[in-house]
């Protein structure tokens, strides 16, 4: 047990710092490099030659001789911008009205003289019109004032949530994952969030307002400042349906239930569960890669990339690609992807799938799916290079090499049978480990002719999907889609019992501390699902075989020797028989740094919510509203969590809090803590992101505005009740109680008196109503839009005539405004203090 000590947080440790540094290149660039380049030239800083790049794809066949010149063009050229239209936001339909009647039109002008084809199209292969692509580089977008008006619609948008920018074949993935709105889905490795976005899409699909889906996305991901960037992705959808996790991907915890633990009610669970461990009906399992099908955007790469990169990191793609399998329900589907061209990364990790599971996972033909996807069969031979020798099969590997190349990297699988097969001398191994330019020139290769000897794949791996640069003007993509079709095979008893014992201790304190709010490390529990999956014992098979640290010299990755599975960052100072003092015992099963989740039980509180905005039973409230502070008393937020979360969060207090969770539920309300705020008869107000949801159960605290003075709110922010140009609505809006409450957009002919109906075109914002006057709680860039998005649609209804009476109304009430600029300054300012806590 001597390694086990300081070198797996130190292996831990470099995975993490790789894992980033290979994912940085493909969403960023430096600074002092993109500073150094010109308007007109922007990619010259970047070299886009690399002979062995070249060398290593031909041999490959990933594209035919034939067509390799025009691959080599493209690959080298900027990537198009493309982006995503929330199908769940409720300006979709009048985004993509002004996509196809004005960007559309004013872009295709400056198109054709700028001699581009075509300036923004929607991309045929996506249903519905969502997804779009334009022939400018975000460069390209801000050389004149049309495309700059452009770009700035998209970053608004995008800040908002209405669009996501996502790369063209990034968004694939998803679509093959026919995901439905019950379903629970995993993206085992999601940051920066664009497919988890693209997944709560999908699920909160055709859900009526105040509804919640059945389902739930599960978005985890290694890095803490990953997932960071991930929650912040996420916000922008407003879902209860999510929780966010910071584990390996390969560690997982399946947070199985045992009896012990599932007799216990001290946490206030009730004892017949709806569930007894984590399972997934759909699994995204989009692995870190060496990234090179991102070369387009990302061209820092070029003179990054060697063939060690995909080598180092097969490894650990096959761990991870193990463990979504075995979360997987029987007849679920789990989608493996790569941004990556490389057959090592991709049919050689499907193929070892494939074999550890026997049958019980199939790999699946999606050729009738997306008919307008331009897509390439996977490839069903390959071989590896390594030190500059070419290797046809595993018989080909050198003994010194055989710790980094492994068998399932090559077709077959088949490891050498013969002990004394391609024994080779150990002073010309080390010639090649230590000296010298080792290449197919000066160095040795195993045969004469590789061909005579080149393996094919048993397995139907002409069914995954490739899709290259060229086809479609896209950056590259490897898909394959599995389906779970029974349990996996049992892995040996030997292996099981082994796993148990390790965490016998661990699930024994998991039991005692099952009604205290903590998070427990125990990650690593390999048991954890219905079926005894086989990665437990072929990870030990992959720590046999794993490289030495020359294996991967060239890989800033190195997985296959830092992702042993015992090696779990945090467990080494959580486990009491490596702990050495008093003061590490005393955080013992806590995640570090990370807040717990709490559900909010504090019922007076609820109930003075319930009361002051006039919310009925309607809407359960009582066991689905989750804090991150155990004080009750000091509680700031209050979040809302759908029925399926909340299954999930009661199982992991039932299992001593496995899963580490960064992120969960929908801020619904929020304390007030300005002097004003706190003299109201409720502590909370609605948060912007909770109101979608609350909306149509609020029955007291609701107004109706005409388009005129809701659109005056939206500019002036505070208005007081004597301005507004309904004198009734300022009455009305006088008499409301000290508090927040919700201003709605009044449609057509609707009259004040009218009950108020709430609907998917609802426009509706929340509000502070002060002693003189009405304040906005909204964020400017939100009121900017919501000002944008009511222009057009007036336009629309009623030509330009509201839109003039508009401005000349916003004309007249300016001078009352300003001339009460300074009289409302002292009144305003606890309301901006209550609206910022």
């Amino acid at each position: 047990m001597g390694g086990g000590g300081r070198g797996g947080r130190n292996r831990a440790r470099t995975q993490r710092k790789h894992f980033r540094e290979n994912r940085e290149n493909v969403w960023k660039r430096s600074r002092h490099e993109s500073s150094d380049s010109n308007t007109n030239s922007g990619w010259e800083p970047f070299a886009t030659q690399n002979p062995a790049f070249d060398e290593y794809y031909k041999e490959q066949g990933i594209v035919s001789l034939e067509e390799w010149d025009t691959f080599n063009s493209v690959i080298r050229k900027p990537l198009p911008a493309a982006f995503r239209v929330n199908s769940s936001s409720q300006f979709c339909a009048d985004i993509l009205s002004q996509l196809e009647n004005d960007f559309m039109k004013s872009l295709q002008t400056e198109a054709t003289d700028g001699g581009e084809v075509e300036a923004i199209r929607p991309l045929p292969w996506y249903p519905e019109n969502l997804a779009w692509q334009s022939n400018y580089s975000r460069m390209q977008l801000r050389k004149n004032q049309t495309l700059e008006r452009f770009h700035e619609f998209l970053k608004q948008e995008n800040e908002i949530g209405n669009i996501t920018r996502q790369e063209a074949v990034s968004m694939v993935p998803p679509l093959f994952l026919d995901v439905s709105p019950d379903h629970f889905v995993l993206d085992m490795c999601a940051a920066p969030g664009s497919k988890t976005f693209q997944l709560l899409e999908i699920i909160h699909r055709s859900t009526k307002p105040g509804t919640l889906p059945g389902g739930m996305v599960v978005a985890n991901d290694v890095d803490v400042k990953r997932c960071n960037l991930l929650i912040h992705q996420t916000k922008r959808m407003c879902t209860a349906n999510l929780i966010v996790t910071n584990h390996e991907a390969q560690h997982f915890p399946g947070c199985r239930l045992n009896k012990l633990s599932s007799d216990s009610s001290e946490i206030g669970v009730v004892k017949e569960q709806s569930m007894s461990q984590l399972m997934f009906d759909r699994v995204l399992c989009d692995v870190p890669c060496s990234g090179d099908g991102t070369l387009r955007k990302a061209p820092d790469i070029w003179r990054k990339w060697n063939v060690g990169m995909g080598n180092g990191i097969h490894c650990l793609q096959v761990q991870i690609a193990m463990r979504g399998i075995s979360l997987l329900k029987v007849g679920g589907r789990m989608v493996y992807s790569t941004c990556s061209m490389n057959p090592v990364e991709n049919e050689a990790v499907v193929a070892e799938i494939l074999r550890r599971c026997g049958g019980s996972v199939e790999l699946v033909d999606v050729s009738c799916e997306l008919p307008q996807l331009v897509r390439r069969p996977g490839l069903k031979k390959w071989k590896v290079r390594d030190k500059g020798m070419w290797l046809a099969s595993y018989k080909d590997v050198p003994k010194f090499r055989r710790a980094g190349i492994v068998p399932s990297m090559f077709p077959s699988g088949q490891s050498a049978t013969d002990p004394t097969d391609n024994e080779q001398d150990v002073s010309l191994g080390e010639k090649h480990e230590n000296g010298g330019d080792v290449n197919s020139e000066n160095g040795f290769q195993p045969t004469e002719n590789p061909e005579t000897l080149e393996e094919v794949s048993d397995h139907p791996l002409q069914r995954c999907i490739r899709i290259v640069p060229h086809d479609q003007n896209t950056g590259a993509f490897f898909i394959a889609v599995l389906h779970k079709l029974s349990p996996l095979p049992a892995i040996q008893e030997k292996s099981v019992n082994l796993q148990r014992n390790l965490h016998s201790n661990n699930e024994e304190r998991s039991e005692k501390l099952s009604n205290e709010i903590i998070e427990s490390p125990n990650i690593n529990q390999e048991d954890d699902t219905d079926e005894k999956f086989p990665e437990a014992a072929s990870d030990t098979d992959l720590v046999e075989n794993e490289p030495d640290e020359t294996a991967s010299e060239h890989d800033p990755c190195q997985p296959c020797e830092e992702n042993k599975p015992e090696e779990v960052p945090g467990d080494r100072e959580n486990d009491p028989k490596k702990a050495g003092g008093k003061r590490k015992l005393q955080i013992q099963g806590k995640w570090k740094g990370v807040d717990p989740v709490v559900f909010f039980k504090d019922e007076a509180t609820i109930n003075s919510i319930k009361t002051f905005y006039g919310v009925g039973d309607s809407l359960v409230l009582n066991g689905q509203l989750v804090t991150r502070n155990s004080d009750s008393k000091h509680v700031k937020r209050i979040y809302y969590i759908s029925k399926s979360v909340k299954d999930v969060l009661e199982l992991n207090l039932l299992v001593g809090q496995q899963l580490k969770i960064t992120s969960v539920g929908l801020k619904m309300f929020e304390r007030q803590t300005s002097r004003e705020g706190t003299s109201t008869s409720c502590a909370f107000r609605i948060s912007s992101e909770g109101l979608p949801l609350l909306l149509p159960y609020i029955t007291k605290q609701i107004l109706c505005a005409s388009p005129v003075d809701f659109k005056h709110l939206l500019q002036y922010k505070t208005i007081r009740y004597a301005d507004f140009v309904d004198a009734e609505f300022g009455e009305k809006a006088s008499k409301l109680m000290l508090g927040c409450c919700v201003v709605i957009l009044k449609k057509g002919t609707q009259a004040s008196v009218d009950p108020i109906q709430v609907d998917v075109s609802t426009i509706a914002i929340g509000c502070w109503k002060g002693r003189a006057s009405l304040t906005v709680m909204v964020t400017a860039i939100e009121c900017q839009e919501m000002q944008e998005r009511l222009l057009m649609r007036l336009e629309g209804v009623n030509g330009t005539s509201p839109v003039e009476n508009i401005s000349s109304d916003v004309a007249d009430e300016s001078k009352v405004e300003e001339s009460n600029d300074v009289e409302m300054n002292e009144e305003t300012e606890p309301v901006k203090m209550a609206t910022a806590g």
